[in-house]
């Protein structure tokens, strides 16, 4: 992370609201974030809790409600809507839990449309689609469909696409969610490296405590607003990362279990035996 360069995204007092009145739902609450060129910063939180659609925000995909997110020294909160297909293909690149590739494209047609999106065609798209599967290490990939990829070699075709623009912002949705330990671990610190070589902003929302090992700043949202990060415990049902000062839990024993939602604590306590051994805290 370059400390002393200025803020490559600037957020402040951002809010997002959806519906009126007494149906409102207040997504993002007053959020002020600055993240540098080449910091990974990861935000985490339990379900609801807004994050996917800070991201939305800060990809220029979802208008807020008040605000201003400032990339290169453009407000996305307040530029014309005409122009924010033209600063989302210019500043950013996207990462998405589901791949999203085309099954019936090779990595490398995959990651040459993208190109062609960018405005890269014949054999320059080409050439920038397969210098950039190379160095998220998938040269000897290029033909395989993504059925014949593993999880984590169709999340690395993710990455490559995301980098088609050379953005300045990274932008990634649970991207190691659909995969095991060993791929999850892999892709993080991908996207670790290609901060630090490239200068590259990132910002992550997940609930996958493994990629806190990759990351500059770690946040945690709630209720729309980043409040102070506290030690971890695991949703005994859902296996989810919650605080230890959640507000759902449940006690037995001199024993304390903490889960992400009451649903979560409501079906641990039809059979508590089942899932304890899970998590158990003194």
């Amino acid at each position: 992370m370059q400390e002393s360069a200025a803020p490559a995204v600037r957020v402040r007092a951002l809010t997002k609201t959806f519906g009126e009145g007494e149906l409102a739902v207040h997504a993002v609450r007053g959020v002020d974030l600055d993240v540098a060129p080449g910091e990974v910063v990861l935000v985490m939180g339990p379900s609801g809790s807004g994050k996917t659609t800070l991201l939305l925000m800060l990809g220029a995909m979802l208008r807020p409600t008040s605000g201003s997110i400032e990339v290169a020294g453009i407000d996305l909160a307040t530029a014309p809507e005409r122009s924010l297909p033209r600063l989302r293909a210019r500043h950013f690149g996207f990462i998405f839990q589901d791949f999203n590739l085309l099954t019936a494209l090779s990595a490398l047609e995959n990651v040459e449309l993208a190109c062609n999106l960018a405005g890269a065609t014949g054999r320059d798209a080409r050439q920038r689609a397969q210098g950039l599967l190379e160095r998220v290490n998938l040269g000897h990939r290029l033909r395989h469909h993504p059925d014949e990829l593993s999880g984590g070699e169709k999340q690395r075709v993710a990455v490559a696409r995301a980098l088609v623009n050379d953005p300045a912002l990274l932008l990634a949705d649970e991207p190691t969610a659909n995969l095991d330990s060993s791929h999850g671990q892999e892709v993080a610190r991908l996207i670790r490296r290609l901060a630090v070589e490239d200068g590259r902003s990132v910002v992550i929302v997940s609930h996958d405590e493994r990629l806190r090992e990759v990351a500059d700043r770690t946040f945690w949202l709630e209720d729309g607003r980043f409040v102070q990060l506290s030690a971890l415990s695991t949703d005994p049902v859902c296996g989810m990362e919650v605080r230890e000062d959640a507000r759902w839990h449940w006690r037995a024993d001199g024993h304390v279990w903490r889960f992400c939602s009451p649903e979560c604590r409501d079906e641990f306590a039809t059979s508590p035996g089942r899932f304890a051994s899970r998590s158990l805290h003194d």
